[in-house]
């Protein structure tokens, strides 16, 4: 076992894909059932485990032929990059132990990639899909493997200049408005979700997942909630809406260029300016998070105004962005909900990999933004 990995198993399922090229299939059980077909080339893959997310040495004793580095970074999914000698693949599974209901289900993940390959948001392509949980312990998904950075400290942008900057910061925003113009049905996606009520659900949701994870108090928590409940803004359209739009959710070449866009395990449809929103946390983190999530994309370190990046959102959306601070303040609940999850997981010693010891200091200080953001 290689920290949550059966290598054994592993090594037996994906023999049929082996040493040859790489196949898109799906599967709820052995690989032998699978139909395959050829990969989208290009916009292949996940993960550079050996810049901005440090990967751990391959433990010795592993299956033959294959072997497997844990992508640190990642607070939630497991991420991991596996070779056996000819090819390299990345594996996403779910976090071990405490799982929250309607979290971390790799089929939609899987879903969503396959179906956006042939859109202009950049995704990596997808291999296989195992929703036999008897293989590894859990379900799991593997995709093709890009080389790329993820950009998560300030020290990640060091050597980019003030225009490569500000360039990466447009793309970031093109590519958001460029998912929430794909129509759903046209990519197969028209069922993804509930977009009616989606607002209301979400306020709703998180306070559920929070009620499943809350171990302290965190003054204000309850209040959030209650605020955002009672002031919801009618949305203009349904999208598909990522979950988890940031700057170190995606995949940056040696070209400045993103190459890939990660994470997609919250995807779903809904109202589009909860992407809007939650970019903005994370690109000016509050006072007392700075650090702890990643380092944000503000001019705090030489990216561009977010303001400038929410008008040029709008532009190309044609979206009305004056109730902003509303989505912003849902991010900033969302957020620390999910962190007072990881820090749940941690105390009760089911995170994998080294940073999950300061993210329950992330709480009380998203808390404190959100409220602050609807005053």
């Amino acid at each position: 076992m290689n920290d949550g990995l059966d290598l054994d198993a592993l090594s037996g399922y994906l023999a049929p894909f082996s040493g040859a090229p790489f196949s898109r299939a799906r599967d709820s059980g052995a690989p032998d059932n699978a139909a395959s077909g050829n990969a989208a080339s290009g916009n292949a893959a996940s993960g550079n485990a050996a810049s901005g997310s440090a990967a751990s040495e391959p433990e010795s004793g592993l299956a033959p032929g294959l072997r497997a580095e844990l992508i640190h970074g990642g607070k939630s999914n497991l991420t991991y990059r596996l070779t056996d000698g000819s090819h390299d693949w990345v594996l996403r599974r779910p976090p071990l132990g405490h799982v929250l209901a309607t979290a971390h289900d790799m089929a939609r993940e899987y879903r969503v990639l396959s179906a956006l390959a042939p859109t202009p948001v950049p995704v990596p392509a997808t291999v296989t899909l195992c929703e036999d949980a008897s293989v590894i312990g859990a379900p799991f998904y593997v995709m093709e493997h890009v080389e790329g950075s993820i950009l998560r400290r300030t020290a990640d942008t060091a050597d980019l200049a003030d225009h490569q900057r500000t360039a990466l910061a447009h793309q970031m925003i093109d590519t958001l408005a460029d998912l929430h113009d794909v129509d759903p049905a046209e990519v197969g996606l028209g069922d993804f979700g509930h977009p009616d009520g989606f607002l209301e659900r979400q306020v709703r949701r998180w306070a559920e997942q929070l009620k499943r994870s809350r171990s302290r108090d965190i003054p204000g928590f309850d209040d959030l909630a209650d605020e955002l409940a009672t002031r919801v803004p009618a949305s203009q359209r349904a999208s598909v809406v990522h979950g988890d739009y940031r700057l170190d959710n995606v995949l940056v070449g040696p070209d400045h260029r993103i190459r890939a866009v990660l994470d997609w395990e919250m995807a779903t449809l809904g109202d589009p300016l909860c992407d809007l929103g939650l970019l903005q946390v994370h690109a000016v983190p509050a006072p007392g998070v700075a650090g702890i999530i990643s380092d944000g994309m503000g001019p705090h370190n030489g990216f561009p105004a977010v303001e400038s990046l929410i008008q040029r959102y709008a532009v190309r959306s044609g979206l009305d962005v004056s109730q902003l601070s509303w989505y912003t303040a849902l991010g900033y609940y969302k957020l620390a909900v999910i962190c007072e999850g990881i820090h749940y997981r941690y105390a009760a010693g089911q995170t994998v990999g080294p940073g999950f010891e300061r993210i329950g200091k992330a709480v009380a200080p998203l808390v404190s933004a959100g409220r602050n953001i609807l005053t």
